[in-house]
C-alpha cells in the first residue's frame, strides 16, 4: 500500500505536469489499486476472526466481497480511461515525454516490487481476494509498461496519438483480468461449485461405496478461496452399516477430492423426504 500510494501520486503529479494520459490514467489506475489492497488487507483481517453465533461460517466470505468490489473498481477505472483516450485521440495534445518516460520507469519498478511481494507472501493464484490485489498490481505495471511505449513513440517520431492509443490498450488488458476476477467472485456468491471440482464425478465416487444404494440432494460450494464444502444424502440399503458407509464417505472426499468440510446423511430404506434437485 506504502509502494502504491507513493508513485499513485508521483504519477498523478507527473502526468498533469507533462500532460500525459497514459500516466494520469495509470494514477487513477493505482488509486483504486490503493484501495483495492486496503480492502484485501480488512478483509484478510475480518477471515480470521472466529465464527459466532450469528456468523456460522466466520467471516469469511468478505474476502470474496472484496474480490468482487475490486473487479468492479477495475471495471470502472478502464472505462473511464477509454472515455478519456476516446477524446484526446481526435486532438492529441503535445506531451512531455523524456519526462513522463523517467516516472513511468519508477512507476514500472514499484509495481514489479509490490507484485514479488505479493507473490512471495501470499497465494494469488488460490485465494481470490490476493489474486485480485494482485491484477490491480500487475495492471499498474503494465500501464507503466505503456507509458514507457508511448513515449518512445512520442520522443523518437513525435506520434502523440500514441499516447491515447496505449492507454485503451492497457484498459482492455485491464479488463481481461477484471472479468475473470468478478465472474469467479460471483459464482463463489452464487454458491457454484468449485472449478476443479466435478459434481458427477463426486457422485459416482460416492455411489461405488459398498453399502450405498443411491446418492442424491448433493450439493458443492465454496464458503471462500480453498475451502470447499458438500452436503449429500447417502440411502442405503437394509443391511448396510451407517456408522461405517459415513466414514468411508468421508475419508473418499477428503483423500479424492480434498473436501474436509463434508455433511453427509445416512438414510435407511425407511425414511423418505422431498429432495430440492439432484
Amino acid at each position: 500500500m506504502g509502494i502504491t500510494t507513493g508513485v499513485m501520486l508521483l504519477e498523478f503529479i507527473g502526468g498533469l505536469w507533462t500532460n500525459s494520459l497514459a500516466l494520469l490514467s495509470d494514477s487513477g489506475h493505482m488509486l483504486s489499486d490503493a484501495a483495492s489492497l486496503l480492502l484485501s488487507l480488512i478483509a484478510v483481517w475480518l477471515a480470521a476472526r472466529p465464527a459466532s453465533l450469528r456468523k456460522t461460517y466466520g467471516y469469511y466470505r468478505f474476502e470474496i466481497l472484496a474480490a468482487l468490489l475490486n473487479g468492479i473498481a477495475l471495471f470502472v477505472v478502464a472505462g473511464l480511461i477509454v472515455v478519456e483516450a476516446v477524446k484526446r485521440i481526435q486532438s492529441p495534445p503535445e506531451v512531455s515525454s523524456g519526462a513522463m518516460m523517467a516516472i513511468a520507469c519508477v512507476g514500472l519498478l514499484a509495481n514489479l516490487l509490490s507484485a514479488w511481494s505479493l507473490m512471495r507472501k501470499g497465494d494469488v493464484r488460490g485465494n481470490l481476494n490476493l489474486r485480485s490485489a494482485y491484477l490491480h498490481v500487475l495492471g499498474d505495471a503494465l500501464g507503466s509498461v505503456g507509458a514507457i511505449a508511448a513515449g518512445g513513440a512520442m520522443l523518437l517520431f513525435g506520434w502523440y496519438w500514441a499516447d491515447p492509443i496505449i492507454s485503451v490498450a492497457v484498459a482492455l488488458l485491464i479488463l481481461r483480468g477484471a472479468w475473470g476476477v468478478t465472474s469467479h467472485s460471483v459464482h463463489v456468491l452464487m454458491e457454484g461449485v468449485p472449478h476443479d471440482v466435478n459434481p458427477s464425478e463426486v457422485k459416482e465416487v460416492l455411489s461405488r461405496i459398498p453399502g450405498v444404494a443411491d446418492v442424491h440432494d448433493l450439493h458443492i460450494w465454496t464458503i471462500t478461496s480453498g475451502k470447499p464444502a458438500l452436503s449429500v444424502h447417502l440411502r442405503i440399503g437394509h443391511s448396510g452399516d451407517g456408522e461405517a458407509i459415513l466414514q468411508s464417505a468421508l475419508d473418499t472426499l477428503k483423500s479424492d477430492f480434498g473436501i474436509t468440510h463434508a455433511t453427509v446423511q445416512i438414510e435407511p430404506p425407511s425414511i423418505t423426504h422431498e429432495h430440492l434437485h439432484d
